[in-house]
C-alpha cells in the first residue's frame, strides 16, 4: 500500500508554464510520476514538457482523469486554484506555494474539510513522496527508497535529512508527507500520522514537528489513545527559539509556555513517543526501534 499519491496517481500541475512549475514538474516527470498534464489559463491546448497543456483544472479532469493535483501558482492566486481543484473533484491537492494570505486559508481549509473525499496537504510544503511510484513535490527524489518507515514532518530539509538516515540504517520510506508549516494548513500531524499508521506497510513513523500550535501534541495524544500501534520517532525543531519570534515557519512562534520545543518534546514522551533531541539521532533511534 502507500499514502495519499502512487503509481495510479494521475498528476496534473497548476501553474504548469510557469518558471516554478516548469522545473519541479519536469524533475517529476524524470523520477517517473505519472503526470497527465498541467493547467495555465489561457494556454490550453498548447503542449509543455511533452504533456497537454489544460485551460482548467475541470478540463483537466474531464480529458485526462485528474486525481491529484500540484499548486505553483503566486500567492494571491493560490487560494482560488485550490477552489478550482476541489470543485472539479481533485481527491488529493498538493500546494506548494508558500506566503498564502492567512485570511485566504481559513476559507480554503473550511471549504475542504467540508469534502467528504478531498485532502490538502500544505501550504508551504514540500510535497509528498511515495519512494519509486510518485515524487509529488520539491523533494530531491534520489534520497528516499523505498521502505517500511513513514515520514511525517513539518519541515522540508528534515524530510530530506530523515530520509536519508533511515536509508542509512538499511530501512527505507513507504510515503513522506510534508505538512507544511504556515499557521493554517491542510492536513494535519495527526491526520497524517493516522494515515501511516492505518497503511499496511508501514512498521515505523518519524513525525518531525516544530514551536508554535498544538499540532504535535494533538497527534501524539491521539497514537497513545489509539494503543501505540506502532513506534513513533519523534523531533521538535526550535529548541533555542526565543518567543515571540518567528523562526522560519510563519507558524514557528512561541506564543505560551506550551509552544516551547520542550513542552512539546515532553509531551511526545508522556504519550509513549521515542523522543531525541538532535535531528542526528533519528535515524539511529529508527533503527532501534525496528531492532
Amino acid at each position: 500500500m502507500s499514502v495519499l499519491v502512487n503509481k495510479d496517481s494521475k498528476i496534473i500541475v497548476q501553474g504548469f508554464t510557469g518558471s516554478e512549475g516548469t522545473f519541479h514538474a519536469g524533475q517529476m516527470i524524470d523520477y517517473g510520476t505519472n503526470v497527465v498534464g498541467g493547467v495555465t489559463p489561457g494556454k490550453g491546448g498548447q503542449e509543455h514538457l511533452g504533456k497537454p497543456v489544460f485551460n482548467t483544472v475541470d478540463e483537466a479532469v474531464q480529458k485526462a482523469g485528474a486525481d491529484t493535483s500540484i499548486i505553483f501558482v503566486p500567492p494571491a492566486f493560490a487560494a482560488d486554484a485550490v477552489f478550482e481543484a476541489a470543485e472539479a473533484g481533485i481527491k488529493v491537492i498538493i500546494c506548494i506555494t508558500e506566503g498564502i494570505p492567512t485570511a485566504d486559508m481559513v476559507k480554503v481549509k473550511a471549504y475542504v474539510d467540508s469534502l467528504e473525499d478531498c485532502t490538502l496537504v500544505g501550504p508551504n510544503c514540500p510535497g509528498v513522496i511515495t519512494p519509486g511510484e510518485a515524487k509529488v513535490g520539491i523533494m530531491p527524489g534520489f534520497i528516499f527508497k523505498k521502505g517500511k518507515v513513514g515520514i511525517v514532518s513539518k519541515s522540508g530539509t528534515l524530510t530530506y535529512e530523515a530520509a536519508d538516515q533511515v536509508v542509512k540504517q538499511g530501512y527505507g520510506i513507504t510515503t513522506a508527507i510534508g505538512i507544511g508549516g504556515d499557521p493554517i494548513i491542510g492536513t494535519t500531524t495527526k491526520e497524517a500520522v493516522e494515515l501511516l499508521m492505518n497503511d499496511d506497510e508501514t512498521e515505523a513513523i518519524v513525525m518531525i514537528g516544530e514551536i508554535g500550535g498544538n499540532l504535535e501534541a494533538e497527534a501524539a495524544k491521539w497514537i497513545k489513545a489509539d494503543g501505540n500501534r506502532k513506534p513513533v520517532v519523534g523531533f521538535i525543531a526550535g529548541q533555542t527559539a526565543p518567543a515571540g519570534r518567528t523562526m522560519g515557519h510563519a507558524g514557528a512562534i512561541v506564543g505560551g509556555e506550551d509552544d516551547t520545543a520542550q513542552a512539546k518534546m515532553a509531551i511526545l514522551a508522556a504519550n509513549g513517543i521515542h523522543v531525541v533531541e538532535s535531528p542526528a539521532k533519528i535515524g539511529e533511534m529508527v533503527a532501534k526501534v525496528l531492532a
